[in-house]
Protein backbone atom coordinates (compact mmCIF):
# COMPACT_ATOMS: atom_id res chain seq x y z
CA UNK A 1 0.00 0.00 0.00
CA UNK A 2 1.25 3.10 -0.98
CA UNK A 3 1.07 6.34 1.23
CA UNK A 4 1.22 10.03 -0.12
CA UNK A 5 1.67 12.78 2.26
CA UNK A 6 0.18 16.41 1.12
CA UNK A 7 1.77 19.24 2.70
CA UNK A 8 -0.13 22.16 3.09
CA UNK A 9 0.17 26.20 3.36
CA UNK A 10 -2.36 28.22 4.78
CA UNK A 11 -3.53 31.17 3.83
CA UNK A 12 -6.09 33.34 5.92
CA UNK A 13 -8.41 35.54 3.43
CA UNK A 14 -9.26 38.96 4.24
CA UNK A 15 -12.72 37.59 6.16
CA UNK A 16 -10.17 35.58 8.27
CA UNK A 17 -7.57 38.03 8.26
CA UNK A 18 -6.13 37.25 11.37
CA UNK A 19 -4.81 34.22 13.20
CA UNK A 20 -7.74 32.44 15.27
CA UNK A 21 -6.70 34.00 18.63
CA UNK A 22 -7.18 37.13 17.22
CA UNK A 23 -10.60 36.20 15.61
CA UNK A 24 -11.95 35.27 18.51
CA UNK A 25 -10.37 37.95 21.05
CA UNK A 26 -11.28 41.33 18.80
CA UNK A 27 -11.64 43.52 21.75
CA UNK A 28 -11.82 41.01 24.78
CA UNK A 29 -10.00 40.23 27.55
CA UNK A 30 -7.88 37.04 27.58
CA UNK A 31 -10.13 35.03 29.88
CA UNK A 32 -13.51 35.85 28.01
CA UNK A 33 -10.93 34.82 24.67
CA UNK A 34 -10.19 31.62 26.05
CA UNK A 35 -14.03 31.09 27.12
CA UNK A 36 -15.58 32.64 23.53
CA UNK A 37 -12.37 30.38 21.85
CA UNK A 38 -13.89 27.05 23.99
CA UNK A 39 -17.27 28.28 22.93
CA UNK A 40 -15.82 27.52 19.38
CA UNK A 41 -14.49 23.79 19.63
CA UNK A 42 -11.58 24.99 17.68
CA UNK A 43 -9.54 21.87 18.44
CA UNK A 44 -12.53 19.76 17.38
CA UNK A 45 -13.56 21.52 14.41
CA UNK A 46 -10.82 22.68 12.99
CA UNK A 47 -7.49 21.07 14.78
CA UNK A 48 -8.83 17.94 14.03
CA UNK A 49 -10.47 17.76 11.34
CA UNK A 50 -7.76 19.14 9.45
CA UNK A 51 -5.34 16.52 11.13
CA UNK A 52 -8.26 14.03 9.64
CA UNK A 53 -8.71 15.17 6.43
CA UNK A 54 -4.74 15.34 6.01
CA UNK A 55 -4.90 11.71 7.27
CA UNK A 56 -7.40 10.37 4.89
CA UNK A 57 -5.77 11.91 2.25
CA UNK A 58 -2.55 9.89 2.93
CA UNK A 59 -4.32 6.93 2.07
CA UNK A 60 -4.25 5.77 -1.25
CA UNK A 61 -3.55 3.09 -4.00
CA UNK A 62 -0.85 4.62 -5.92
CA UNK A 63 2.62 6.06 -5.63
CA UNK A 64 2.96 9.98 -5.89
CA UNK A 65 -0.64 11.07 -5.88
CA UNK A 66 -4.27 10.25 -4.38
CA UNK A 67 -6.48 7.78 -5.79
CA UNK A 68 -8.96 5.51 -4.27
CA UNK A 69 -12.01 4.40 -6.15
CA UNK A 70 -15.23 1.93 -5.09
CA UNK A 71 -13.61 -0.81 -2.73
CA UNK A 72 -10.12 -1.17 -3.79
CA UNK A 73 -7.57 -1.31 -1.01
CA UNK A 74 -7.12 1.88 0.40
CA UNK A 75 -10.80 2.51 0.05
CA UNK A 76 -11.66 -0.26 2.34
CA UNK A 77 -8.95 0.95 4.73
CA UNK A 78 -10.21 4.94 4.45
CA UNK A 79 -13.40 3.47 4.83
CA UNK A 80 -12.13 1.40 8.30
CA UNK A 81 -10.73 4.68 9.75
CA UNK A 82 -13.66 6.80 8.69
CA UNK A 83 -15.86 4.07 10.83
CA UNK A 84 -13.39 4.65 14.08
CA UNK A 85 -14.02 8.21 13.90
CA UNK A 86 -17.96 7.42 13.85
CA UNK A 87 -17.36 5.50 16.94
CA UNK A 88 -15.54 8.21 18.88
CA UNK A 89 -18.24 10.67 17.68
CA UNK A 90 -20.33 8.46 20.07
CA UNK A 91 -22.22 6.80 17.29
CA UNK A 92 -23.14 3.43 16.30
CA UNK A 93 -21.73 2.22 12.90
CA UNK A 94 -22.18 -0.58 10.54
CA UNK A 95 -20.88 -1.47 6.39
CA UNK A 96 -23.89 -1.83 4.16
CA UNK A 97 -23.60 -4.64 1.06
CA UNK A 98 -22.52 -1.16 -1.24
CA UNK A 99 -19.54 -0.30 0.98
CA UNK A 100 -21.36 2.65 2.65
CA UNK A 101 -20.10 3.49 6.13
CA UNK A 102 -23.28 4.69 8.11
CA UNK A 103 -22.74 6.03 11.83
CA UNK A 104 -26.48 6.84 14.17
CA UNK A 105 -27.39 7.86 17.27
CA UNK A 106 -31.18 7.80 17.65
CA UNK A 107 -32.19 10.72 19.92
CA UNK A 108 -34.73 10.87 22.14
CA UNK A 109 -37.48 9.50 19.80
CA UNK A 110 -36.42 6.63 17.65
CA UNK A 111 -39.44 6.48 15.79
CA UNK A 112 -39.01 10.33 14.51
CA UNK A 113 -37.66 10.90 11.02
CA UNK A 114 -34.20 10.80 10.50
CA UNK A 115 -31.83 13.72 9.33
CA UNK A 116 -29.20 12.24 6.95
CA UNK A 117 -25.92 13.76 6.44
CA UNK A 118 -23.34 12.57 3.77
CA UNK A 119 -21.03 13.02 1.15
CA UNK A 120 -18.52 10.55 -0.10
CA UNK A 121 -15.05 9.11 0.28
CA UNK A 122 -14.20 7.48 -3.04
CA UNK A 123 -11.59 10.09 -5.46
CA UNK A 124 -10.58 10.50 -8.92
CA UNK A 125 -7.17 10.01 -10.45
CA UNK A 126 -4.72 12.51 -9.45
CA UNK A 127 -7.08 13.79 -6.43
CA UNK A 128 -7.24 16.45 -3.75
CA UNK A 129 -7.90 15.56 -0.40
CA UNK A 130 -10.95 17.60 0.16
CA UNK A 131 -13.41 16.99 -2.68
CA UNK A 132 -16.00 14.67 -0.30
CA UNK A 133 -13.93 13.86 2.70
CA UNK A 134 -14.56 17.33 4.24
CA UNK A 135 -18.43 16.89 3.90
CA UNK A 136 -17.96 13.32 6.00
CA UNK A 137 -15.03 14.88 8.31
CA UNK A 138 -16.96 18.32 8.99
CA UNK A 139 -20.46 16.19 10.18
CA UNK A 140 -18.28 13.87 12.81
CA UNK A 141 -16.74 17.02 14.49
CA UNK A 142 -19.89 18.22 14.68
CA UNK A 143 -21.54 15.31 16.49
CA UNK A 144 -18.32 14.70 18.32
CA UNK A 145 -19.09 18.20 19.80
CA UNK A 146 -22.20 17.16 20.70
CA UNK A 147 -21.47 13.82 21.93
CA UNK A 148 -18.83 15.84 24.66
CA UNK A 149 -21.21 18.31 25.40
CA UNK A 150 -23.85 15.45 26.52
CA UNK A 151 -26.12 16.90 24.19
CA UNK A 152 -26.23 13.89 21.40
CA UNK A 153 -28.70 12.05 23.25
CA UNK A 154 -31.18 14.74 23.75
CA UNK A 155 -31.66 15.19 20.04
CA UNK A 156 -35.15 14.98 19.10
CA UNK A 157 -35.02 12.84 16.12
CA UNK A 158 -32.03 10.35 14.66
CA UNK A 159 -28.78 11.92 13.26
CA UNK A 160 -27.37 9.67 10.39
CA UNK A 161 -24.28 10.70 9.14
CA UNK A 162 -22.73 8.41 5.90
CA UNK A 163 -20.11 8.43 4.39
CA UNK A 164 -20.89 6.99 0.46
CA UNK A 165 -18.54 4.42 -1.07
CA UNK A 166 -18.18 5.78 -4.39
CA UNK A 167 -20.00 9.16 -6.05
CA UNK A 168 -17.04 9.76 -8.69
CA UNK A 169 -17.71 6.81 -10.64
CA UNK A 170 -14.19 6.12 -11.91
CA UNK A 171 -14.01 2.46 -11.11
CA UNK A 172 -16.86 1.46 -13.13
CA UNK A 173 -17.43 4.47 -15.08
CA UNK A 174 -21.20 4.86 -12.98
CA UNK A 175 -21.54 7.41 -10.90
CA UNK A 176 -23.30 7.31 -7.17
CA UNK A 177 -22.90 4.30 -6.53
CA UNK A 178 -22.76 4.49 -2.94
CA UNK A 179 -26.10 6.87 -2.40
CA UNK A 180 -27.99 5.48 -5.55
CA UNK A 181 -28.21 2.64 -3.60
CA UNK A 182 -30.11 4.36 -0.34
CA UNK A 183 -31.82 6.42 -2.54
CA UNK A 184 -33.36 3.06 -4.69
CA UNK A 185 -33.31 4.09 -7.99
CA UNK A 186 -29.55 2.09 -8.79
CA UNK A 187 -30.61 -0.31 -10.85
CA UNK A 188 -30.05 -4.01 -10.17
CA UNK A 189 -27.78 -4.31 -13.68
CA UNK A 190 -25.55 -2.16 -12.78
CA UNK A 191 -23.91 -5.59 -10.20
CA UNK A 192 -22.97 -7.00 -13.68
CA UNK A 193 -20.65 -3.86 -15.18
CA UNK A 194 -17.24 -4.47 -14.93
CA UNK A 195 -14.40 -2.68 -14.44
CA UNK A 196 -11.01 -2.49 -17.24
CA UNK A 197 -9.62 -5.82 -15.30
CA UNK A 198 -13.21 -7.65 -16.08
CA UNK A 199 -14.03 -7.66 -12.73
CA UNK A 200 -17.85 -6.89 -11.92
CA UNK A 201 -19.20 -4.69 -9.08
CA UNK A 202 -20.43 -7.83 -7.65
CA UNK A 203 -17.33 -9.44 -7.87
CA UNK A 204 -15.52 -6.74 -6.07
CA UNK A 205 -18.23 -6.93 -3.16
CA UNK A 206 -17.70 -10.51 -2.68
CA UNK A 207 -13.48 -10.23 -2.87
CA UNK A 208 -14.58 -7.74 0.09
CA UNK A 209 -16.69 -10.53 2.02
CA UNK A 210 -19.57 -8.49 0.73
CA UNK A 211 -21.94 -10.99 -0.65
CA UNK A 212 -24.54 -9.26 -2.96
CA UNK A 213 -27.99 -10.34 -4.27
CA UNK A 214 -30.55 -8.50 -6.22
CA UNK A 215 -33.12 -8.99 -3.09
CA UNK A 216 -30.55 -7.41 -0.75
CA UNK A 217 -29.71 -4.84 -3.19
CA UNK A 218 -33.19 -3.36 -3.24
CA UNK A 219 -33.70 -3.19 0.39
CA UNK A 220 -31.02 -1.23 0.87
CA UNK A 221 -33.28 1.65 0.01
CA UNK A 222 -34.69 3.80 3.10
CA UNK A 223 -38.25 4.53 2.99
CA UNK A 224 -38.78 7.85 2.48
CA UNK A 225 -41.24 7.80 5.29
CA UNK A 226 -38.55 7.39 7.95
CA UNK A 227 -36.13 10.47 6.63
CA UNK A 228 -36.63 14.00 7.52
CA UNK A 229 -33.73 15.49 4.95
CA UNK A 230 -30.40 15.56 3.58
CA UNK A 231 -27.66 17.80 4.23
CA UNK A 232 -24.63 17.54 2.30
CA UNK A 233 -21.10 19.94 2.80
CA UNK A 234 -18.57 19.80 -0.05
CA UNK A 235 -16.01 22.65 -1.45
CA UNK A 236 -17.61 24.36 -4.30
CA UNK A 237 -15.18 23.58 -6.70
CA UNK A 238 -15.27 26.89 -8.01
CA UNK A 239 -13.95 30.53 -7.45
CA UNK A 240 -16.79 32.47 -6.76
CA UNK A 241 -16.78 31.87 -2.87
CA UNK A 242 -13.06 33.36 -3.12
CA UNK A 243 -14.10 36.15 -5.19
CA UNK A 244 -16.90 36.94 -2.91
CA UNK A 245 -14.57 36.48 0.17
CA UNK A 246 -16.76 34.14 1.95
CA UNK A 247 -15.88 30.91 3.57
CA UNK A 248 -19.66 29.40 3.02
CA UNK A 249 -22.00 29.89 0.83
CA UNK A 250 -25.38 28.24 0.40
CA UNK A 251 -26.42 26.00 -2.75
CA UNK A 252 -29.69 26.73 -4.48
CA UNK A 253 -29.82 23.69 -6.80
CA UNK A 254 -27.56 21.05 -8.92
CA UNK A 255 -27.73 22.12 -12.40
CA UNK A 256 -29.11 19.65 -14.77
CA UNK A 257 -27.19 17.97 -17.13
CA UNK A 258 -26.54 16.61 -21.22
CA UNK A 259 -23.63 14.82 -23.08
CA UNK A 260 -23.71 14.70 -26.99
CA UNK A 261 -21.79 12.73 -29.06
CA UNK A 262 -22.02 14.93 -32.51
CA UNK A 263 -20.46 12.60 -35.44
CA UNK A 264 -19.13 14.88 -38.82
CA UNK A 265 -18.76 12.91 -41.94
CA UNK A 266 -17.23 14.21 -44.87
CA UNK A 267 -14.64 13.04 -47.53
CA UNK A 268 -11.56 11.98 -46.82
CA UNK A 269 -8.47 13.14 -49.32
CA UNK A 270 -4.80 14.09 -49.79
CA UNK A 271 -3.64 17.13 -47.83
CA UNK A 272 -2.22 18.82 -51.15
CA UNK A 273 -3.90 18.06 -53.96
CA UNK A 274 -8.02 18.59 -53.18
CA UNK A 275 -8.64 22.05 -54.25
CA UNK A 276 -9.82 24.55 -51.14
CA UNK A 277 -13.15 25.31 -53.10
CA UNK A 278 -14.20 20.94 -53.88
CA UNK A 279 -13.32 20.20 -50.34
CA UNK A 280 -16.03 18.48 -48.00
CA UNK A 281 -14.14 18.73 -44.82
CA UNK A 282 -15.57 17.88 -41.80
CA UNK A 283 -12.81 19.86 -39.53
CA UNK A 284 -13.74 22.90 -40.56
CA UNK A 285 -17.74 22.06 -40.16
CA UNK A 286 -17.02 20.80 -36.35
CA UNK A 287 -14.84 23.87 -35.68
CA UNK A 288 -17.63 26.53 -37.00
CA UNK A 289 -20.01 24.01 -34.62
CA UNK A 290 -17.88 24.73 -31.74
CA UNK A 291 -17.75 28.20 -32.33
CA UNK A 292 -21.05 28.48 -32.64
CA UNK A 293 -21.61 26.38 -29.36
CA UNK A 294 -19.78 28.48 -27.16
CA UNK A 295 -21.72 32.38 -28.52
CA UNK A 296 -24.89 30.25 -27.67
CA UNK A 297 -23.68 29.68 -24.26
CA UNK A 298 -21.94 32.95 -23.36
CA UNK A 299 -25.55 35.10 -24.76
CA UNK A 300 -27.82 32.72 -25.10
CA UNK A 301 -30.63 35.43 -24.82
CA UNK A 302 -29.25 36.19 -28.89
CA UNK A 303 -30.49 32.81 -30.22
CA UNK A 304 -33.15 32.20 -28.23
CA UNK A 305 -36.40 33.05 -29.17
CA UNK A 306 -39.32 33.69 -26.82
CA UNK A 307 -42.19 31.63 -25.99
CA UNK A 308 -44.52 29.55 -24.38
CA UNK A 309 -41.33 27.43 -23.70
CA UNK A 310 -38.51 30.31 -23.20
CA UNK A 311 -40.07 33.74 -21.36
CA UNK A 312 -37.70 35.90 -19.68
CA UNK A 313 -37.68 33.97 -16.52
CA UNK A 314 -36.17 31.07 -18.42
CA UNK A 315 -33.31 33.39 -20.64
CA UNK A 316 -32.11 35.35 -16.89
CA UNK A 317 -31.81 31.89 -15.48
CA UNK A 318 -30.06 30.55 -18.53
CA UNK A 319 -27.87 33.68 -18.47
CA UNK A 320 -26.80 33.34 -14.82
CA UNK A 321 -26.08 28.95 -14.83
CA UNK A 322 -25.66 27.97 -18.49
CA UNK A 323 -22.09 26.30 -19.17
CA UNK A 324 -21.23 23.96 -21.85
CA UNK A 325 -18.44 22.42 -22.77
CA UNK A 326 -16.39 20.51 -25.48
CA UNK A 327 -13.98 18.13 -23.83
CA UNK A 328 -13.30 15.28 -26.37
CA UNK A 329 -12.48 15.61 -30.51
CA UNK A 330 -11.23 12.94 -32.12
CA UNK A 331 -10.54 12.80 -36.19
CA UNK A 332 -9.82 9.69 -38.64
CA UNK A 333 -7.94 8.96 -39.74
CA UNK A 334 -5.93 11.70 -37.97
CA UNK A 335 -2.62 12.08 -39.71
CA UNK A 336 -1.09 15.51 -40.47
CA UNK A 337 -1.67 15.32 -44.49
CA UNK A 338 -4.74 13.85 -44.87
CA UNK A 339 -7.99 15.38 -44.75
CA UNK A 340 -10.15 13.89 -42.03
CA UNK A 341 -12.84 11.59 -43.42
CA UNK A 342 -14.81 11.96 -39.73
CA UNK A 343 -14.71 14.04 -36.77
CA UNK A 344 -16.48 13.23 -33.54
CA UNK A 345 -16.67 15.89 -30.58
CA UNK A 346 -18.57 15.76 -27.38
CA UNK A 347 -20.91 18.38 -25.84
CA UNK A 348 -21.14 18.70 -21.52
CA UNK A 349 -24.03 21.33 -21.43
CA UNK A 350 -25.40 22.12 -17.68
CA UNK A 351 -28.05 24.82 -16.40
CA UNK A 352 -30.34 24.93 -13.55
CA UNK A 353 -33.02 25.05 -15.80
CA UNK A 354 -34.48 22.41 -17.54
CA UNK A 355 -36.37 24.05 -19.92
CA UNK A 356 -33.88 26.07 -20.95
CA UNK A 357 -31.51 22.97 -21.65
CA UNK A 358 -33.90 21.72 -23.63
CA UNK A 359 -34.37 24.97 -25.98
CA UNK A 360 -30.54 25.07 -26.02
CA UNK A 361 -29.89 21.40 -27.22
CA UNK A 362 -32.80 22.37 -29.78
CA UNK A 363 -30.58 25.61 -31.21
CA UNK A 364 -27.79 23.87 -31.56
CA UNK A 365 -28.82 20.83 -33.22
CA UNK A 366 -30.80 23.26 -35.43
CA UNK A 367 -27.69 24.99 -36.59
CA UNK A 368 -25.57 21.88 -36.63
CA UNK A 369 -27.54 20.64 -39.74
CA UNK A 370 -27.81 23.88 -40.91
CA UNK A 371 -23.61 23.94 -41.24
CA UNK A 372 -24.05 20.22 -42.37
CA UNK A 373 -26.15 21.25 -45.10
CA UNK A 374 -24.17 24.33 -46.13
CA UNK A 375 -20.55 22.37 -45.99
CA UNK A 376 -21.99 19.33 -47.55
CA UNK A 377 -21.13 16.94 -44.87
CA UNK A 378 -23.59 14.31 -43.10
CA UNK A 379 -23.88 14.63 -39.17
CA UNK A 380 -25.25 12.64 -36.50
CA UNK A 381 -26.00 14.01 -32.83
CA UNK A 382 -26.85 10.76 -29.86
CA UNK A 383 -27.93 11.80 -26.85
CA UNK A 384 -25.35 9.93 -24.46
CA UNK A 385 -26.61 11.27 -21.27
CA UNK A 386 -29.59 13.32 -19.53
CA UNK A 387 -30.14 14.21 -16.07
CA UNK A 388 -32.42 16.70 -14.33
CA UNK A 389 -31.87 19.60 -12.06
CA UNK A 390 -32.32 19.14 -8.62
CA UNK A 391 -33.49 22.39 -6.65
CA UNK A 392 -32.62 22.31 -2.68
CA UNK A 393 -35.41 22.26 -0.44
CA UNK A 394 -36.40 26.11 0.50
CA UNK A 395 -36.70 25.34 4.65
CA UNK A 396 -33.62 23.58 4.78
CA UNK A 397 -31.52 26.18 2.57
CA UNK A 398 -33.14 28.69 5.06
CA UNK A 399 -32.03 26.48 7.79
CA UNK A 400 -28.66 25.98 6.67
CA UNK A 401 -27.96 29.64 5.56
CA UNK A 402 -29.18 30.89 8.91
CA UNK A 403 -26.56 27.98 10.94
CA UNK A 404 -23.61 29.16 8.23
CA UNK A 405 -24.86 32.98 8.99
CA UNK A 406 -24.28 32.18 12.82
CA UNK A 407 -20.95 30.77 12.38
CA UNK A 408 -19.23 33.26 10.99
CA UNK A 409 -20.69 35.72 12.48
CA UNK A 410 -19.36 33.76 15.65
CA UNK A 411 -15.89 33.47 14.32
CA UNK A 412 -15.54 37.12 13.37
CA UNK A 413 -17.73 39.26 15.17
CA UNK A 414 -19.60 40.57 12.65
CA UNK A 415 -20.67 40.31 9.46
CA UNK A 416 -21.60 42.78 6.83
CA UNK A 417 -22.40 41.19 3.76
CA UNK A 418 -25.28 38.82 2.94
CA UNK A 419 -24.61 34.48 2.34
CA UNK A 420 -23.89 34.02 -1.09
CA UNK A 421 -26.35 31.43 -3.48
CA UNK A 422 -24.89 29.49 -5.75
CA UNK A 423 -25.53 27.27 -8.10
CA UNK A 424 -23.63 23.58 -8.43
CA UNK A 425 -22.61 22.91 -11.83
CA UNK A 426 -21.03 19.88 -10.26
CA UNK A 427 -23.10 16.77 -9.48
CA UNK A 428 -23.08 15.73 -5.98
CA UNK A 429 -24.78 12.55 -3.88
CA UNK A 430 -27.59 14.99 -3.14
CA UNK A 431 -28.48 14.29 -6.49
CA UNK A 432 -29.04 10.79 -6.13
CA UNK A 433 -30.43 11.42 -2.12
CA UNK A 434 -32.95 13.98 -3.73
CA UNK A 435 -34.67 10.57 -5.16
CA UNK A 436 -35.16 9.90 -1.26
CA UNK A 437 -36.12 12.93 0.22
CA UNK A 438 -35.30 16.71 0.69
CA UNK A 439 -32.29 18.07 0.16
CA UNK A 440 -30.12 20.50 1.41
CA UNK A 441 -26.38 21.57 0.76
CA UNK A 442 -23.08 23.90 1.65
CA UNK A 443 -20.44 24.77 -0.62
CA UNK A 444 -16.94 25.52 1.55
CA UNK A 445 -14.57 27.86 -0.14
CA UNK A 446 -11.78 26.23 -2.38
CA UNK A 447 -8.21 28.38 -2.79
CA UNK A 448 -8.62 29.79 -7.16
CA UNK A 449 -11.40 26.86 -6.99
CA UNK A 450 -9.40 24.08 -8.11
CA UNK A 451 -10.75 20.30 -7.64
CA UNK A 452 -9.80 16.99 -8.90
CA UNK A 453 -6.13 18.02 -8.39
CA UNK A 454 -3.55 17.97 -5.53
CA UNK A 455 -4.21 21.82 -5.93
CA UNK A 456 -7.37 21.72 -4.36
CA UNK A 457 -7.03 23.40 -0.55
CA UNK A 458 -9.52 24.53 2.05
CA UNK A 459 -8.24 26.94 4.56
CA UNK A 460 -7.99 25.77 8.50
CA UNK A 461 -10.44 28.41 9.30
CA UNK A 462 -12.93 27.31 6.32
CA UNK A 463 -13.27 23.44 7.70
CA UNK A 464 -13.88 25.08 11.12
CA UNK A 465 -16.42 26.99 9.47
CA UNK A 466 -18.35 24.52 8.19
CA UNK A 467 -17.73 22.03 10.58
CA UNK A 468 -19.33 25.24 13.46
CA UNK A 469 -22.14 25.82 10.73
CA UNK A 470 -23.12 22.13 10.73
CA UNK A 471 -22.92 22.24 14.23
CA UNK A 472 -25.39 25.30 14.24
CA UNK A 473 -27.71 23.15 12.34
CA UNK A 474 -28.01 19.84 13.70
CA UNK A 475 -28.59 22.18 16.95
CA UNK A 476 -31.59 23.18 15.51
CA UNK A 477 -32.90 20.00 16.10
CA UNK A 478 -32.42 19.80 20.18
Amino acid sequence: MAFSVIIFVSFFSVLLSATSTNIISLGDGVEDSETRLKDLYQEILRDEAVLRLQQLGQVTDSDGYLERTFLSPASVIAGNLIRQWMEDAGLRTWIDCMGNVHGRVEGRNTTAEALLIGSHFDTVIDAGIFDGPLGIISALAAVKVLNISGKLGLLRRPVEVIAFSDEEGVRFQSTFLGSAAVAGVLPVSTLQISDKSGLTVQDVLKKNSIDITEENLLQLKYDPKTVWGYVEVHIEQGPVLEWAGFPLGVVEGIAGQTRLKVTVRGSQGHAGTVPMCMRRDPMAAAAEMIVFLESLCKHPEKFLSYDSNCNNSTLDSLSNSLVCTVGEISTWPSASNVIPGQVTFTVDLRTINDMGREAVIYELSDRIYQICDTRSVSCTIDRKHDADAVICDSELSSQLRSAAFTAVKRMRGEIQSELPVLMSGAGHDAMAISHLTRIGMLFVRCRGGASHSPAEHVLDDDVWASGLALLSFIETQL
